[in-house]
């Protein structure tokens, strides 16, 4: 423990351990674990429960995986005055810190856009991951940070208002149902952009609402930053939170609650769990000092872009292949369901544990 303390020396704790937690999950999809969870043979049982808590609604309403991705973009936001002062004390002009932004957010967009033109061998024109997503997000909570707490909420309130006139009011026929899939806005823009509508309506517009996570991170860390006390610190992340699920949930008997075209409800109740569990980490970690679990996720989210594009590109299914006669020697008595748990366990630690030899090595990729 004292061998994190020294790493994170100066870093905000529980930051690392919620966005270590949050890569954690994410990298746990490449393992198809939550797949395995949810196999014929458990249904019924309380792992096929938990399981279909971890794969996407169909279309409305909310599962606990669907907040992942929000999660992910509310933590870059946290995590943008923290680093950005850092910067500044290392003697980074604004200038610098400028060009820094725009270069990563190219990466982030030059990145999440390849990763599509891998499976198909060819040029293609994709924006809905979250990588890409990132790209467009960070620049625009990057525009509005230094100006004050209304202005950067109300420029996230402005983005989430534009949205829901778009969908509601696209007047092209055939594109002009708001909430149906393939028959909305984020569909025509889909075909306008790639030439086809997505396979399972993820809208590239999303980049837009979901900014709103990103400002609201920003916002968060400013207030980690600020010389409140910690008290006054999680009264604010737990009412805002709550004004963010009351939001979302009370408006959704008008705006459906969609992750995959990030409709204003969700967003506001994504945005308010993001916030809670921002304001439980800050609480049990930064304030209880409650420590046990934080190195374990904390080296995961060290790497973040490593593990998620190593994962991506079939690091996961190589270490699948290499470890499938193993587990189902040692595992295979348990019947297929349980060997493919015991399967997806065992790829999940090797890539946690790829990230723990990239921390002990003091190996750590950014852009």
């Amino acid at each position: 423990m004292n061998e994190l303390r020294k790493q994170t020396s100066g870093r905000l704790l529980s930051l690392d351990f919620y966005r270590g937690l949050t890569m954690f999950l994410l990298i746990a999809e490449f393992s198809h674990l939550f797949s395995y969870m949810t196999s014929r043979e458990l249904e019924g049982s309380l792992i096929h429960v938990i399981g279909q808590q971890f794969h996407h609604v169909k279309w409305e309403g909310l599962h606990f995986w669907d907040l992942i991705q929000p999660f992910f973009m509310f933590i870059v936001g946290v995590a943008m005055p923290l680093s950005f002062s850092r910067r500044t004390a290392k003697g980074d002009s604004e200038s610098q810190i400028r060009k820094h932004v725009f270069k990563r957010a190219f990466l982030l967009l030059v990145l999440g856009w390849a990763l599509y033109c891998i499976d198909p061998g060819k040029i293609v024109f994709r924006f809905q991951n979250v990588l890409a997503q990132l790209g467009v997000t960070y620049v625009l909570a990057y525009l509005v940070m230094r100006k004050s707490t209304s202005v950067q909420i109300g420029f996230s309130a402005g983005l989430l208002l534009i949205t829901e006139l778009l969908y509601r009011f696209f007047p092209l026929q055939g594109f002009d149902q708001a909430f149906e899939p393939g028959q909305n806005f984020g569909a025509w823009l889909n075909i306008l952009i790639s030439g086809q509508e997505d396979g399972g309506h993820w809208a590239m517009f999303n980049a837009i609402p979901t900014a709103a996570h990103t400002i609201w991170g920003v916002l968060a860390g400013q207030l980690l930053m600020s010389d409140r006390s910690d008290g006054e610190k999680l009264r604010i992340l737990m009412i805002t939170g709550i004004a963010g699920l009351i939001i979302g949930y009370g408006l959704s008997p008008f705006t459906p609650m969609i992750k995959r075209i990030s409709t204003s409800t969700f967003v506001f109740a994504s945005g308010g769990w993001a916030l809670l569990a921002l304001a439980l980490c800050y609480w049990l970690i930064d304030t209880k000092k409650y420590l046990k679990s934080v190195l374990f996720f904390a080296i995961v989210g060290m790497n973040p872009l490593f593990i998620y594009l190593f994962a991506h590109v079939g690091g996961a299914d190589l270490i699948q292949k290499i470890a499938i006669p193993f587990s189902n020697a040692i595992f295979g008595w348990t019947g297929e369901t349980g060997s493919k748990l015991a399967l997806g366990t065992i790829v999940l630690f090797c890539l946690w544990y790829i990230c723990y030899w990239m921390y002990r090595k003091r190996i750590f990729i950014r852009i």
